[in-house]
């Protein structure tokens, strides 16, 4: 009885083995595989990540000293048209000061003439009425210079 329950037990043994122990081994082995290589993927997903990262980091710095050296160009060029801009408009200004000089200038010297005409004129009429005749061009002329000559 011993020996039967022996082979009873053997037999036992060997039918849970073939066909409980071995496919549930198999499928251990398929789930530890499965999470093997889920943890591996894991891994490669992280530093795939991380390189990303660094990648992402390294565009950025880029992007941010490409847009500072466009800004300081940027500025550069304001303050060169800025600079430009005023040396035009000193040079209008310039302009316009000195053909305003100059119209003052020849706006004077023909109120001048103007005037030296006029007084000449009114000491002739003056030296007329006091002398009582027409005075000739010689005395005319001497008259008007000098009075004119007093008058300046």
């Amino acid at each position: 009885m011993i020996v039967a329950q022996a082979i009873n037990f053997a037999i036992v043994i060997f039918v849970l083995y073939r066909y409980a122990l071995k496919p549930l081994k198999k499928i251990m082995d398929e789930r530890g595989a499965t999470i093997q290589g889920g943890l591996d993927n894991a891994k490669k997903q992280e530093e795939l990540l991380r390189n990303q990262e660094a990648e992402y980091k390294a565009t950025l710095e880029r992007a941010n000293n490409d847009a500072a050296a466009k800004m300081k160009d940027a500025k550069k060029d304001m303050e060169a048209y800025r600079a430009d801009a005023m040396e035009k408009a000193h040079a209008e200004v310039s302009a316009l000061v000195a053909a305003g000089k100059k119209q003052l200038e020849s706006d004077k010297a023909a109120m001048l003439s103007d005037a030296k005409k006029e007084i000449a004129s009114l000491v002739i009429s003056a030296t007329e009425k006091v002398l009582g005749s027409t005075v000739t061009g010689a005395v005319d002329a001497k008259l008007v210079e000098e009075n004119i000559r007093d008058i300046a």
